[in-house]
């Protein structure tokens, strides 16, 4: 018994021996001055440069607010857009300190390496389809051509989801996105597939946005997230907190434009987010005002929906799972205690 328990331990030491070799992401990025993070090169409402380069999305959002939680300053960040089948290996090869690029977390892509610290945002793989065939339904597709990315999850949801339902198919496969929605749009496919949310931002780049229609299918389940390496827990605790951060601050009502005033609050939950009372940061490796620094610089997470995809957007996708736990949705943080 006693040699048993002196190879655990062993094993242990070991373990944590090599672990401690491959922390230390939150040093890298102070030492480099920027966060470097994973983007898409060009989606509607998650990550797209503007006319002057500058990136703006819900994704683009979350690695600003890592950013103000480190810096102070949400702009201390690289972005780097990566093709969907490179995500992997582009992750893995220390390019990135974090891959923040409407990524769906399954299992073959944790066991592969990337640890997934949340979902930031809950989608489901629809359909967008020319008015003028008149169909209603995914399942009025048998035969049809569709449009699809290669290396992505969209490409087997939509082999299962013809296969289970017993209709031909017709993939029509392209390395990247951008490929995929220009062929569709030039009549190459009777219908384009992807994130539901992509859909609606893809329908803006068409010659006629309203020729088309998204059918109302969900045919998969997407919950989509930043994911980081496995090598360094706190880096993925403060890649996680940073988005439960945004949550909360929405579930406390606070916003970019009153977090100042919400420094005096008496509401101890208030408190301890911004700050003000407790010694929170110091778990993450950061200043006990992280969260604050997060909500001044990107406002919360209801805030930055609806600047990038909702409402406010030219996208209008509306909350749905994505409100709050206590509105309806699904989007739920622990609590900072």
């Amino acid at each position: 018994m006693r040699s048993h328990m002196g190879w655990l331990a062993g094993a242990a030491l070991s373990a944590m021996a090599v672990f401690s070799a491959h922390a230390g992401t939150l040093d890298q990025v102070k030492a480099r001055g920027q966060l470097i993070c994973g983007a898409n090169p060009g989606l509607a409402g998650f990550g797209l440069p503007d006319d002057q380069g500058v990136y703006k999305g819900l994704d683009v959002d979350e690695c600003r607010a890592i950013a103000a939680a480190i810096f102070n300053d949400p702009s201390k960040v690289k972005y780097i857009p990566i093709n969907a089948k490179d995500r992997p290996t582009v992750l893995a090869s220390g390019e990135i300190d974090v891959l923040i690029r409407n990524t769906t977390w399954t299992l073959s892509r944790q066991t592969g390496g990337m640890f997934f610290t949340g979902i930031n945002y809950y989608d489901g793989q629809g359909f967008m389809v020319r008015k003028k065939l008149g169909i209603d339904s995914a399942l009025k597709l048998d035969g049809a051509s569709v449009c699809v990315q290669q290396g992505t999850t969209t490409e087997l949801n939509l082999a299962d989801y013809f296969r289970a339902n017993n209709m031909k198919l017709e993939a029509v496969v392209f390395a990247t996105d951008d490929e995929a929605t220009k062929a569709y749009d030039t009549g190459r496919c009777d219908a384009y597939t992807t994130d539901a949310s992509g859909l609606y931002s893809e329908r803006l780049k068409m010659s006629n946005p309203d020729d088309h229609i998204v059918l109302p299918d969900i045919i998969s389940k997407e919950p989509l997230g930043p994911s980081v390496r496995k090598d360094d827990i706190q880096w993925f605790q403060i890649v996680q907190w940073t988005h439960y951060a945004l949550i909360t601050a929405e579930e406390l009502g606070v916003t970019r434009a009153n977090v100042d005033d919400k420094l005096k609050s008496d509401n101890p939950a208030i408190r301890r987010l911004l700050g003000v009372e407790g010694d929170f940061g110091k778990g993450l490796g950061l200043s006990n005002d992280w969260a604050y620094r997060i909500v001044k610089a990107v406002g919360n997470y209801g805030e930055s929906f609806e600047r990038n995809v909702g409402q406010g957007s030219p996208i209008k996708i509306r909350r749905g799972l994505n409100a709050l736990w206590n509105q309806g949705g699904l989007q739920y943080a622990p609590p900072i205690r």
